[in-house]
């Protein structure tokens, strides 16, 4: 072909070649310049296939203008051969470019936007590329990206053309596989209809590729290929081992989702979070200025990354909703780390309770007109309500729980104008004003969580928790949440009139964390999920109808609705991570499997971890599972919350997450799981429970109509309970010699409670509050910690003085946004330990347009 002319191209050298067709630098003899001429290959010459595809991409690309996009200028054919000129490409492949090495995460973040804004203009026009790959990306040699070779592009239906699929312009068979296998979405590989989603995923996997240098689904043979992309999830390790950061770890997953509706949903959605993460996005908000601060409280990229799923609000309102005004929005908080609770003053302004960069939490106020986010002198104090008169509702000390509410606390009243709070009730942690400047709280009194209206009167008491409670406008109802089983954020929207004639308005939700009321009256707003946690924002009417108001890739959480419709919700990153350590140890060991683990107990050498996975992956029973601490994969034994492990380590305890009374108890080895049915008790509440030395007994936490929950005793052979502890008081660590328990919450006096009809024995005079997790091997010493104390401590208290010794620091892989070092568990020898930690990091949004 050397020195031939095409057309009136002349041929002057290769310069590449693809599936069907040959590529050559050409000579335009008419206009003098250097193109690219793409001929299709002789063997493919009366393939009327091939002859479609090449036809396709010519009309595809002809019709696409875009500087990410290569030009097309002319097409035509040479006798019966066709051929498609195009503009002339200095530089290398991103194949090429990947031979290279890993590329540095700021160029693949240009490279990645680049690609996206090229999608963008190809999907604008119903154009879907369907072979996206690093061999079809072009990088010139000014860092430009070229998508090439749209050659097995299929045009979509416009979203108002009622022209079926079957009747557009295809290049293929129907049901045939266009593509290449590692880079194809499952419904590709599948043969099925495909949409711009599919380019998305093929987006994700070059993503991978250009982060890690590793391909994200890869196989020996192109069968396994193919498996990997239909079944298995891209090696996240790679990603972490490469220090890429969080936030680009969340668009690779959200992007390769198997499901096409669990990706972006377009895009111009990929291009927004991109620009976020890069900093370049021109999306038009209010922008707080940001104060001055040193290197250490940088922004991590985990918090940048909640930025970009907002975007993804739209398009999905759309889907929900019709035609609608796109909702607008505003960033109010810029540092690192979480927001416990948000609201609006009568005047419009905004408070918010955080706690940044591992500081205690403090009250700031944020007035959007001036551009002002300024701290309030009430420090370590957590927000619950403002009043009509400007009067604060405050929880000031106590510790923040795994939940977000302040447990220990002590209730306080404050002017907003700086008086000093005034204590009112210690322990309370929800509360809200009426019209008239009364207060309703949630009280726990002797374990039991109620509901006080006014304060001292209980109009409604829960089996578990109360959370979020909400006057309506005319506060005549109390809308809140009601929970079920302690530790657990699963429940349902209640609302109750000043009588406690109470009911629900939901059935139960997986989780829910948030609640206010629509400035109509007739709609309660709250943040939930009834599969996983990545909680939505929902609506419910006072009939119980519900409708979903807000869906995004990520997890809300809704503190407040103003009077005009203004919302405001926290954008939540959270994970409760599991780590391991020891007293030979240097470093803690990251256990977690998925992004909620929470460990039950450790074998006595040290080698074996049981935990309980309450994530999405584990399903709405949760999962009890082992795993050697050494990192290998984790075994799933059996459903359910897990306890502990039997003395001799061969059984492991499953509560269920329903109300059942039942207790299972599955082998950590071969065997079958044994069903124990429990009598003498209404409800087992799941998150603890331990075999007694005999492994005759077990103890667990559950209620019987009329009390608190306490700690009772299972016999193993007949499922007859028997209560050990007063009401309230649950079950703790338990003696070695099988005689005391002690109660598991964080006090300055622990008594030790007689299991076989003694004395019961007070260790007092501690000098902090301590939470015991486990009894020395002679019965001497309680490990335990310091609830709240970061950096988290275990210690060793000696229970005939009361002294405590610094035993070991925990080192979680995080640092703002800990919330919570809980649950701790430890070996008798004190030897080994694991614990959880609650890493949750805010962002606070101001949204306008919500319906």
């Amino acid at each position: 072909m050397i020195g031939q002319l095409v057309g009136h191209y002349r041929v002057l050298e290769k310069i590449g070649a693809g599936g069907m067709g040959e590529v050559y630098r050409a000579r335009d003899e008419r206009l003098g310049r250097d193109v690219a001429l793409k001929l299709i290959r002789p063997a493919s010459s009366d393939n009327p296939d091939h002859l479609r595809r090449f036809e396709q991409e010519a009309r595809a690309a002809a019709a696409l203008n875009h500087p990410n996009i290569v030009a097309i200028f002319d097409v035509g054919f040479e006798g019966k051969t066709p051929y498609i000129v195009s503009e002339l490409l200095e530089g290398k492949t991103l194949r090429l470019r990947l031979g290279e090495g890993t590329v540095p995460v700021k160029e693949a973040s240009g490279y990645a936007l680049q690609i996206a804004q090229g999608l963008t203009a190809a999907h604008d026009r119903h154009i879907v590329h369907r072979d996206l790959k690093p061999e079809n990306l072009f990088i010139t040699n000014d860092g430009r990206i070229k998508i090439l070779d749209f050659g097995v592009a299929k045009l979509q239906a416009a979203a108002d053309d009622n022209a079926s699929m079957e009747n557009l312009p295809t290049v293929t068979k129907h049901g045939a596989i266009i593509g290449t296998v590692a880079y194809m979405s499952p419904e590709q590989l599948r043969g099925k209809t495909v949409d711009h989603r599919s380019d998305i995923f093929s987006f994700g996997a070059i993503l991978y590729e250009m982060l890690s240098g590793r391909r994200a689904f890869r196989g020996e043979t192109e069968v396994d290929t193919m498996t990997a992309v239909l079944l298995e999830e891209p090696v996240g390790a790679s990603l972490d081992q490469a220090a890429i950061p969080p936030g680009y770890q969340d668009i690779v997953r959200h992007c390769v989702e198997k499901e096409p509706e669990n990706r972006f949903q377009s895009a111009k959605d990929l291009v927004f979070a991109l620009q976020t993460l890069s900093g370049s996005s021109q999306v038009s908000t209010i922008v707080l200025p940001r104060k001055k601060s040193n290197e250490g409280s940088r922004v991590p990229w985990a918090i940048v990354a909640i930025l970009a799923v907002i975007v993804a609000a739209l398009a999905i309102v759309q889907i929900f909703r019709g035609p609608v005004q796109s909702p607008e929005y505003t960033r109010l908080t810029f540092e690192a780390g979480t927001i416990f609770s948000a609201r609006f003053t009568p005047d419009g302004n905004v408070l918010y309770s955080a706690a940044w960069d591992n500081k205690p939490t403090q009250l700031f106020s944020t007035v959007a007109n001036s551009l002002l986010s300024q701290p309030l002198a009430f420090p370590n104090a957590n927000l619950l309500g403002v009043s009509r008169k400007n009067e604060l509702a405050l929880a000031v000390g106590g510790i923040h729980s795994g939940q977000m509410e302040t447990v220990n606390g002590m209730l306080a009243r404050a002017a907003l104008a700086g008086s000093s709070p005034r204590d009112v009730l210690s322990d309370v942690r929800w509360a809200d004003w009426d019209p008239q400047g009364q207060l309703a709280v949630v009280h726990f009194v002797d374990g039991q969580c109620r509901l006080e209206y006014p304060i001292g009167h209980t109009i409604y008491q829960s089996g578990g928790w109360i959370s979020h409670i909400r006057f309506n406008a005319h506060g005549d109802q109390i809308a809140f949440m009601d929970h079920p089983a302690l530790w657990d954020t699963r429940g349902d929207v209640r609302v109750t009139d000043l009588t406690g004639h109470a009911r629900p308005l939901t059935g139960q939700w997986d989780s829910e964390d948030g609640l206010a009321w629509s400035p109509s009256g007739k709609e309660i707003w709250f943040s939930a999920i009834d599969k996983g946690h990545d909680l939505n924002l929902v609506a419910v009417d006072l009939s119980g109808k519900s409708r979903q108001v807000l869906d995004l890739p990520g997890s809300i959480t809704l503190h407040d609705i103003a009077p005009d419709g203004r919302v405001l919700i926290a954008l939540n990153s959270q994970r409760i991570a599991m780590a391991f350590t020891g007293m030979d140890r240097k470093e803690d060991i990251d256990l977690s499997s998925h992004d909620s683990n929470s460990p039950r107990d450790i074998t006595s050498d040290g080698q074996f971890l049981e935990f309980e996975d309450s994530s999405e992956a584990a399903g709405p029973g949760y999962a009890v599972a082992i795993r050697k601490v050494d990192g290998a994969l984790p075994v799933r034994l059996g459903e359910g919350s897990a306890g502990g492990l039997s003395p001799d380590e061969k059984w492991a305890i499953s509560i269920p997450t329903s109300r059942a009374t039942q207790i299972t108890l599955l082998p950590t080895g071969a065997g079958q799981p044994r069903t124990i049915a429990v009598t003498g008790v209404d409800h087992i509440h799941n998150g603890w429970a331990r075999f007694l030395p005999d492994a005759q007994h077990i103890a667990v936490v559950a209620d019987q109509k009329g009390h608190a929950p306490r700690c009772f005793l299972v016999d193993v052979s007949t499922g007859k309970t028997g209560p050990v502890t007063p009401d309230g008081v649950v079950c703790g660590p338990l003696s070695p010699d099988g005689h005391f328990i002690v109660q598991s919450r964080p006090s300055r006096t622990l008594t030790l409670y007689s299991l076989d009809g003694g004395t019961n024995r007070v260790v007092a005079n501690l000098q902090h509050d301590f939470n015991p997790v486990q009894w020395s091997n002679d019965g001497n010493s309680l490990y335990g910690y310091h609830w709240g104390e970061f950096p988290a401590n275990v210690y060793k208290l000696d229970i005939a003085t009361g002294k405590e010794t610094l035993l070991h620091e925990l080192k979680p892989g995080a640092s703002a946004g800990v919330v919570l070092v809980a649950p701790i568990i430890a070996t008798r020898d004190g030897k080994y330990f694991a614990y959880s930690y609650n890493h949750t990091l805010s962002v606070l949004y101001l949204i306008s347009g919500l319906h």
